[in-house]
């Protein structure tokens, strides 16, 4: 019965096969690749084929071959009933379900924690008698007892040492330390109990997962949880450290966790990268209020596959996202924008240039953290610093709490330090930067205020910024890559805000003062207003913000999104590339590329450039003095022989060979596919015994009577494996490699087999060639 079964399936194999020469418009990849059934002697495919192990890469080719396969066969059912037409509709819609899922959840996640970190922030400094859970601002909005002077005060809230009647700046200092200390240690230790990969910006592991890597449980929904959780914990701690960033990866675990309900996306990894991308432009959405920027930002940053469809879906993501966190309104300012600033005045051609200086400072200052803080984080890795991340979080919080609390532009949290230095100074503005002395005859109208002289109070926070500026740059680089959830983007912003802010100022005193120089002559007269330090302040914190992660094009559009700022695109323009000219003169790697390698993820970044000339032959293993290439021979090894193979190494496949006298290459077997073969013919076919001999050939010859069964393993085989001649320029298999996504590639000479590339192979070889050390790549 088995036999004849073994026989119809062949049968039917070979009239496709016929039909395919006969018509090619009917083959197709996944036939070619082996991707249809996978075992002749069963009528259906065994569980778990096609999945991938842990730490391993998807192959990109495969992916899409049987995403092929997948909508012809659903398209030819859908003719057949109106019940299979329904699930064909159902099937074609999915992704736009999936992708209004995604947006809904990242939306309300992101205005969840929004609203838990002012209450949180402002918990250190007091409570709201009325509602605990009102935040200072909150407490404070229906209260009639407010003035101009005071209007952050108000009877129901209470800081705590008027709670407590005691001592009020110690008791205050004291407690401010008490509630970061108290944080931080929560966050850490949920970190570190219930889900490791919570920690950490998340933006290096998602862009690797995007380029086809498996980290399961990365994505997965305890990470979920417990991001969202810390992440409103560190940011309420006053760390250095922002949420956007993780925002991201907040929203890709949503992706993840919605594609899994849809066989679509849950049984072709290809398919959910497409998903994963589209939340990333939803995290970005939400993050800073800009779905197109979101948009950008994954196909610029973070995706490494971006077909059109996903284009749009990703834009449709986004949208949704931010109509969630526009509903939700967490700013209190019914805008959807994060720091809406209302300028009054043009900017003039010469201040080009004080815009260019803020971009180089970004381009150093991007430099500078990312080299010290790669050594930092090497250092964590290499010594028994990294055995303590609990009490290295506590030490940087005790720090930072300690220093913060005496400088106002430290003590609040660092979103709200942004908004101030982006506001231009209006009549109804308070704040110090702000102090400016007026003249008493002035006539202009409130909302164009003229440039005036500097009062005390704007000399005041002038140093108080620059104190802040210091202790930014310094506690970033120690806070960015310990174990809790922490993003880059707010703290880049703001120390390119605060240098922004203080070039403002001076340029603007400089006018004033000198307004009849050449260069302020035509566009500053006295008694006008020319010159904005708030817009300084913005371009600042995009030039630094691009230094340190190399974005452009999705960075000027996220900061006039974030800003509402959209006449002065061209000054943002030209700092975002000025401080990315700068930063790669020095290094062409990002924040996020840095950290990729210094974990040692096998990220192929289509930015690198391969300019050296070295041939394919160079690159394969074996080398010489090494060991053979393990084979499989396509119809004289045993079933033990194969399980020996795959038990005296760790590849990932095996390459397919006539005979190892011939070596003619035949094709390539997953190593995977191998064992859940063998080891499903032993449960489910009877005479498979360790002597049976495994074919991978179409029609194995007849055997002696007494011979084991044998084992015909031709349908997990791939017959068309990618192959380069070993004369194959480096430069060309790199560029392979990038834009199919392969996992390895076969060297072939007319046909005889020579050796395999794996993608760590060109990994190292790349670092080689960029003096780099090849052993910091730990996976295949």
């Amino acid at each position: 019965m088995l036999a004849s079964s073994v026989t119809s399936k062949s049968y039917l194999v070979s009239v496709k096969e016929l039909q395919a020469l006969q018509d090619p418009n009917m083959v197709n990849a996944g036939d070619m690749n082996g991707s249809g059934n996978l075992m002749d002697f069963l009528d259906e495919p065994f569980p778990d084929v096609g999945t991938y192990e842990d730490f391993h890469t998807i192959d990109w080719l495969r992916e899409k071959s049987r995403d092929t396969d997948r909508h012809r066969k659903i398209t030819s059912k859908s003719k057949e009933s109106i019940w299979e037409f329904i699930k064909s509709l159902l099937d074609a819609w999915s992704g736009w379900v999936v992708m209004l899922l995604i947006g809904l959840l990242a939306g309300t996640l992101a205005g969840v924690i929004d609203l838990a970190v002012d209450w949180m922030t402002d918990l250190k400094e007091g409570v709201c008698l009325s509602a605990f859970w009102y935040s200072h601002e909150q407490c404070c909005w229906t209260s009639n007892e407010t003035t101009f002077d005071d209007r952050d005060k108000c009877p129901l809230w209470q800081k705590w040492s008027e709670l407590l009647g005691a001592s009020a700046y110690i008791l205050n200092y004291f407690l401010y330390i008490m509630w970061a200390l108290c944080f931080a240690f929560l966050a850490v230790s949920l970190v570190r109990v219930f889900a490791p990969y919570a920690c950490g910006s998340g933006i290096p592991e998602i862009k690797t997962i995007l380029s086809g890597f498996i980290i399961r449980g990365y994505l997965g929904k305890w990470t979920l949880l417990i991001k969202t959780v810390t992440l409103v914990l560190v940011v309420s701690s006053g760390l250095s450290l922002g949420k956007e960033g993780p925002l991201v990866h907040v929203a890709c675990c949503c992706g993840n966790f919605f594609s899994s309900l849809f066989s679509k996306y849950s049984k072709n990894e290809g398919k959910r990268r497409e998903v994963l991308s589209a939340a990333a432009a939803a995290g970005v959405s939400v993050a800073f209020g800009a779905p197109i920027g979101g948009v950008l930002f994954s196909l610029e940053e973070v995706s490494y596959y971006f077909p059109l469809k996903t284009l749009w879906r990703s834009f449709f993501a986004a949208l949704v996202a931010a109509f969630t966190l526009r509903s939700i309104n967490p700013f209190g300012n019914s805008r959807l924008v994060l720091f809406y600033v209302e300028y009054h005045t043009p900017w003039y051609m010469a201040e080009l240039f004080p815009f260019i200086l803020l971009g180089v400072f970004g381009g150093l200052w991007g430099t500078l953290f990312i080299r010290c803080n790669i050594a930092w984080c090497r250092r964590r890795k290499t010594t028994r610093l990294g055995k303590y991340p609990v009490l290295e979080v506590i030490v940087i919080t005790a720090i930072t709490a300690i220093i913060a609390y005496p400088n106002p532009y430290t003590r609040r949290s660092t979103s709200e330090l942004i908004s101030e230095l982006f506001n231009d100074c209006g009549a109804l503005e308070s704040s110090q930067l702000c102090d400016y002395i007026n003249d008493p005859n002035m006539t202009r109208p409130v909302d164009d205020i003229p440039d005036r002289p500097a009062g005390p109070g704007v000399y005041t926070a002038m140093w108080q910024l620059a104190l802040a500026l210091v202790f930014k740059i310094v506690i970033t680089i120690f806070t960015f890559g310990m174990k809790i959830p922490s993003g880059l983007f707010i703290p880049s912003m703001a120390v390119g805000a605060m240098a922004g802010r203080m070039v403002g100022i001076g340029v603007e005193q400089l006018a004033y003062h000198h307004h009849d120089w050449i260069i302020f002559r035509n566009w500053c007269r006295p008694g006008a207003d020319c010159v904005t330090p708030g817009l300084y302040a913005m371009v600042g914190a995009a030039a630094c913000l691009g230094g340190v992660t190399r974005m452009t094009v999705s960075l000027v559009v996220i900061m006039f999104e974030l800003t509402g700022g959209l006449e002065y695109i061209v000054p943002l323009m030209a700092a975002a590339v000025t401080s990315k000219w700068v930063a790669d003169a020095f290094g062409k790697e990002g924040i996020y590329e840095a950290h990729i390698h210094l974990n040692g993820y096998p990220f192929l970044d289509v930015k690198d450039e391969f300019t050296h000339r070295t041939l394919a032959t160079d690159v394969m293993r074996p080398r010489r003095g090494e060991a053979p290439l393990s084979v499989l021979t396509q119809d004289s090894m045993t079933v033990e022989d194969v399980e020996t193979l795959i038990k005296e190494t760790d590849y990932n496949g095996f390459p397919v060979v006539v005979s190892k006298d011939s070596e003619r290459l035949i094709g390539f077997a997953q190593r995977r596919e191998l064992i859940l073969a063998i080891k499903n013919a032993r449960q489910r076919q009877d005479g498979v015994v360790s002597n049976s001999i495994v074919y991978f050939t179409e029609d194995p010859p007849e055997l002696p009577p007494n011979s084991p069964h044998p084992l015909k393993l031709r349908r997990i085989l791939n017959l068309s494996p990618f192959t380069v001649t070993d004369h194959t320029p480096m430069e060309t298999v790199v560029d392979i490699f990038r834009k199919l996504g392969l996992r390895q590639c076969l060297v072939t000479r007319s046909g005889r087999l020579l050796g395999i590339i794996t993608k760590k192979d060109v990994l190292r070889h790349m670092a080689q060639m960029a003096n780099q050390d090849p052993e910091s790549i730990m996976f295949n």
